[in-house]
């Protein structure tokens, strides 16, 4: 059994730093780093791509809607054709911080409300998809499962991976309840690791409403920015070890 183990990274901003990312990238085996739109700058991307390098952790585009004062956060109709072009800006802009550290982005994931967004929204899906098929169409795509996101890019024959989110309730769906509502971030993280490893070995965990369900990634997700994500991620990937799970990057 093996999956890989992701975080969100690089999510400062100027002067404003958020999460420990030297800290993480000690741990995770992706880093999905932030290009610019939601969080990061310039010499944010450069430094994380540089200690990514340093860590041996696989680089992947965060892309996201043009918002960082709602980080991301909030829905933007953007029109598909302008959002193609934005994911193919931020892609290519971490792509030059990534090769002068001596490495790539290997991998793309949206953030935030467009992540949210392209799991039903059928047009700025597929925008998203053109943007990846038209940068590079070797680069695997990350997605909630059962997402029109995935079936349009696997359609588009992209490389898709199934992602879980170690900190995030979920609904019976299989979607991820809103931020606004109680309960939908997770802080315990002997809880959340237990939970993992059922995520990774094919155990059913508990939605929101107390039923079960079971999900299959092929990558779960930490956040950066959740309260005490550093011990968070340690007790995870300890967890998984120790069940006899291999932690290794899906895009190496």
């Amino acid at each position: 059994m093996t999956v890989d183990l992701n975080c969100d990274l690089g999510e400062g901003f100027g002067h404003w730093p958020l999460g420990d990312d030297d800290a993480l990238l000690g741990v995770v085996t992706s880093a999905n780093v932030a290009c610019g739109f939601h969080a990061g700058d310039a010499s944010i991307m450069r430094r994380v791509c540089e200690r990514a390098v340093q860590a041996d952790v696989a680089i992947g585009a965060q892309v996201g809607y043009r918002d960082l004062p709602g980080f991301g956060r909030r829905f933007i109709d953007i029109e598909p054709e302008a959002l193609t072009q934005d994911v193919i800006y931020q892609v290519g802009a971490l792509e030059a911080f990534a090769r002068v550290a001596g490495s790539r982005v290997r991998y793309v994931k949206p953030h935030g409300a467009l992540y949210n967004a392209i799991v039903h929204h059928e047009e700025q899906a597929a925008a998203v998809v053109r943007a990846v098929t038209d940068y590079d169409r070797t680069l695997p795509v990350l997605g909630l499962p059962g997402s029109a996101w995935l079936r349009l890019a696997a359609e588009a024959g992209l490389s898709v991976v199934d992602e879980a989110f170690a900190d995030r309730a979920y609904t019976p769906e299989g979607t991820l309840v809103s931020r606004r509502l109680p309960g939908s971030v997770l802080s315990d993280a002997a809880e959340i690791a237990r939970r993992c490893v059922a995520m990774a070995t094919g155990q059913p965990i508990t939605d929101i409403e107390g039923g079960e369900l079971v999900v299959s990634p092929g990558s779960i997700c930490v956040h950066g920015d959740t309260a005490g994500a550093v011990d968070i991620a340690r007790q995870v990937k300890a967890a998984l070890t120790e069940a006899g799970v291999t932690v290794v990057p899906f895009a190496p």
